[in-house]
This record gives structure tokens, C-alpha cells and sequence, in this order.
């Protein structure tokens, strides 16, 4: 494909195709140039370098997110759709917490995202700061949780890449673990209820446990 064929949407959703599929290692120039039928020197008339493509892919996924209408629903209700779409979107997009170890991220989906997380706590009465903290408190909460899905995703692919499966890689691991845990008292009772398989696993529902006791843990504060 000639550079004045592509285009940088046709080049920033293809790179986001890549990410999702070879992580943030697998990012380069050629291999977006392959899946392009482009030379790789061509991205360059769209785009600055590698971290310009990055941030633009990340912003891209970003505009996925749906935002609620605080007309229609109250505060709790908001930032619990906004917590569980950001987590869903991470978990879509493992790479992403990768971004965030590695890029100060910016953008207009990121802006967007961000400005109407802050309407929400101020809609509940978070006023300053305290909108600043609430609104922090949530989002490292939902990147804290999905960094599990993404080391896993991470891990999955560079065990593949190694020719052997990561079935047979975890199965061996999670043996050992279980080897190591049954010393411990709680952890054998743990496991002693629970099929072998789910020893690393969180129990159904923790994310959703965990963001409700947040949001509760921010109730007394407007009281105060």
C-alpha cells in the first residue's frame, strides 16, 4: 500500500489489531508495515515513532469506553458503569496496563473519559480535591485489578512463542503452588474446598465486592 493510500485511522486501528494480539513487544514499524501490505518507512509520513503510535492506539481504545448520563442515574450507579467499562476495556486490551508502566498517556478519548469521572463524584457532592481523590481511588482500584488479566495474557503468549502450550505451563506451575500452599492452614482449608485448578484464581464476584466496599468507603466522607 503506497503512504498516500494509507491513512493514520487505517494505521492506528491496525496497530491496536497488533497490540491485541502480540502485546506491546510485539509493536514495531515492519510487522505493522506487514499486516499493512505497506513499508514500514510509510508510517513514518503518518505518524512521529513508536511511542506517538502507541499513545494514538491507546487513545483509540479509549474512545470505546460509554459514559452515563447523570440525568438519568445517580452517582453510585455512574461510577460503578464507569469502573466496570474501564475494566472491561482493559481486559479487552491487556497491553494497555503495560502503557501505563511506560507512558505518561494523554489524549481526547483519555480527556473525555476523565472530565466526566470528575462530573460524577462532583455530582455527588465531592467538591476540589476530594472529586480529584475519589475519582483516583476508583481508577487505580479497576488498573490495580485488571493487571492479573494482563500479566496472564503476557505470560500466555511468550509461553506459546516458546512451543510449549500454556495450559500444560500453567498445570505445572499451579502443582508447585499447590505443593507450597498446603503447608499453610488457611490455604490447605482454601484448597480442601475449592477445585485445584481455581487455586490462583479470585473468587467469583471480587471485583464487583471490592468496588462497592470503595464506593461505600466514600460515603462518610460526603457526610463529614
Amino acid at each position: 500500500m503506497a503512504r498516500d493510500t494509507l491513512t493514520r485511522d487505517q494505521i492506528v486501528r491496525t496497530a491496536v489489531e497488533l497490540l491485541d494480539a502480540e502485546g506491546l513487544e510485539g509493536l514495531n514499524m515492519r510487522a505493522l508495515g506487514n499486516r499493512l501490505n505497506s513499508a514500514a518507512t510509510a508510517m513514518y509520513w503518518h505518524v512521529k515513532n513508536k511511542d506517538n503510535l502507541v499513545l494514538l492506539a491507546t487513545d483509540q481504545v479509549w474512545s470505546e469506553l460509554t459514559l452515563p448520563d447523570l440525568d438519568e442515574v445517580d452517582w453510585r450507579t455512574a461510577a460503578t458503569a464507569m469502573a466496570t467499562d474501564l475494566y472491561a476495556m482493559f481486559t479487552r486490551h491487556p497491553w494497555l496496563v503495560q502503557v501505563f508502566t511506560a507512558h505518561v498517556v494523554y489524549g481526547e478519548g483519555k480527556a473525555r473519559h476523565d472530565d466526566h469521572s470528575l462530573a460524577v463524584y462532583e455530582s455527588a457532592g465531592f467538591t476540589g480535591a476530594q472529586a480529584d481523590q475519589a475519582a483516583a481511588a476508583v481508577f487505580t482500584y479497576v488498573l490495580g485489578n485488571a493487571a492479573g488479566a494482563a500479566a496472564t495474557a503476557s505470560l500466555t503468549r511468550k509461553l506459546n512463542e516458546a512451543h510449549s502450550t500454556a495450559e500444560e505451563q500453567f498445570q505445572h506451575t499451579m502443582t508447585k503452588a499447590q505443593e507450597i500452599a498446603m503447608r499453610y492452614p488457611r490455604l490447605r482449608a482454601r484448597l480442601d474446598t475449592q477445585a485445584a485448578a481455581d487455586y490462583a484464581a479470585a473468587p467469583d464476584k471480587t471485583f464487583e465486592f471490592g468496588l462497592q466496599a470503595l464506593l461505600d468507603g466514600l460515603e462518610p466522607e460526603l457526610a463529614a
